[in-house]
């Protein structure tokens, strides 16, 4: 058997567990994994002393192009997250400008992301009150999923969902086969708590932080598993913020109902305390809550009951991120360059974590729960998307380090224990030591859609 590139040495980190093997990649899929290749190759790569992660698939960013480009954009939101070991990525439908509710608004976003995107990339759909009759022609186009606010999303051109178009929007996901993915706060819970904080001159951050306490993300998620029960529709609850929320969850996903919890690095590596003294770059919905309900979020974790963890990488310029008025402030966090390196340093190395789990819910999970069988795997017949890392290697990281547009990454000054050394998407090195490779070119992720998590 001929390869293209065999490499060897490493030890390769799949759902099963470690193996120390060689890979043999061919037309950009891994074609044999073996002890030891014998064969020939026209390039070899010694990966001794590495582990081989199959390539994050970051199931939740915010690339905010077209339209918002100054904000980020695919060039320098692929780079950052290239460098955090990710091969493919899932943009929102916002904060790009149109967002993507329609075909033509897909087509839109599809061509300037295979003009400029370094990873393979897939794209979620809209649901809102304004095209709750475009679904169709969103899954025909090629969405991964659609996705669905519960409370206000920051943008008026991207309102909430009231209830019957939740209702209707998991219908239509059911009869489509894609799942629905919700951002559950409750949005009358929230915007009362607002007013009442606002209207007796609340500005701070912790004044923000106590208007959104995790109630509201327990009645909204309540809400959501009750109508995905009622109609069997597939629901992906994102950014899940409580052990409380996953409770939920879980005990919905032992009585039949098709649901995947998604939580993101910052609310296992951030608490309320860090948002006072860090601020704007903390800022985000649902906010970051105390110790004691980050422990139960680990807990959950370490339980194995979260299914996926996504960066939710959402920047904006620094004069959004400035004011002293917290609530002015634009929420969203920065960190699509992170999220295995969290992982690794607060998982693996200080609470155990295995690394056959850290790769499933980094890769494994997405793959499966949005039907794309080529990726989230070291084995034959997949994609040859893999992250190299050394797990010896302690860093620092530095705001020089970063890849995105406007670095403000509140993760900046911390030591992380594991570093990514390479990113390799379908056999080629699209990431080598802080340099990167534009040529490689990410495509267009569509679900193949049969079967599901």
């Amino acid at each position: 058997m001929g390869f293209e590139l065999i490499v060897r040495g490493g030890t390769l980190v799949t759902a099963q567990g470690e193996q120390r093997a060689d890979l043999g990649i061919e037309g950009g899929q891994i074609v044999s994994i073996a002890d030891e290749l014998l064969d020939g190759a026209p390039h070899t790569l010694d990966a001794s002393g590495l582990y081989l992660f199959p390539g994050v698939l970051d199931a939740h960013v915010h690339l905010n192009e077209p339209g918002r480009t100054h904000w980020e954009g695919f060039e320098t939101g692929t780079r950052a997250l290239a460098a955090g070991g990710a091969t493919s990525f899932f943009d929102m439908p916002l904060n790009s400008s149109p967002p993507v509710l329609d075909a033509a608004t897909f087509e839109a976003k599809r061509a300037v992301a295979a003009a400029k995107s370094l990873l393979d990339f897939g794209l979620w759909g809209g649901l809102t009150p304004l095209n709750l009759e475009r679904l169709d022609e969103l899954a025909e186009a090629g969405v991964i999923g659609f996705k669905a606010f519960m409370s206000h999303s920051g943008l008026d051109e991207f309102p909430a969902v009231d209830d019957v178009t939740l209702y209707e929007g998991l219908k239509a996901a059911k009869r489509l086969g894609l799942p629905l993915a919700t951002h559950a706060e409750s949005d009358g819970f929230t915007r009362r708590l607002t007013e009442l904080a606002r209207s007796g001159g609340a500005s701070t951050a912790r004044d923000y932080l106590n208007s959104r306490p995790v109630v509201t993300e327990l009645e909204a998620v309540q809400r959501a598993l009750l109508y995905a029960h009622e109609l069997d529709a597939p629901l992906h609850l994102v950014h899940l913020s409580s052990g409380q929320a996953v409770a939920l969850a879980v005990e919905a996903k032992a009585r039949g109902v098709d649901v995947t919890i998604e939580t993101c690095p910052h609310y296992l590596h951030f608490t309320d305390a860090d948002v006072e003294r860090i601020g704007a770059a903390l800022k985000c919905a649902p906010p970051l809550r105390p110790q004691a309900v980050q422990d139960d979020l680990w807990g959950a974790l370490l339980r194995g009951e979260i299914d996926i963890v996504g960066s939710d990488h959402s920047p904006a310029p620094p004069d959004l991120k400035t004011s002293d008025d917290f609530f002015a402030l634009w929420g969203g966090i920065s960190g699509a360059q992170s999220t295995l390196n969290v992982l690794l340093a607060d998982g693996h190395h200080q609470r155990g974590v295995a690394l056959a789990a850290i790769s499933v819910m980094t890769a494994l999970n997405p793959a499966r729960r949005f039907n794309l069988p080529q990726k989230g795997e070291l084995r034959v017949g997949a994609d040859a998307d893999f992250a190299l890392v050394n797990l010896g290697q302690r860093f620092t990281l530095e705001q020089a380090d970063l890849q995105d547009r406007w670095r403000q990454n509140p993760y900046v000054g911390t030591s992380f224990q594991g570093q990514v050394t390479a990113t390799y998407l379908r056999g080629r090195a699209v990431h080598q030591h802080g340099q990167f490779d534009s040529t490689v070119g990410g495509k267009l992720l569509t679900p193949h859609l049969q079967g599901a998590l």
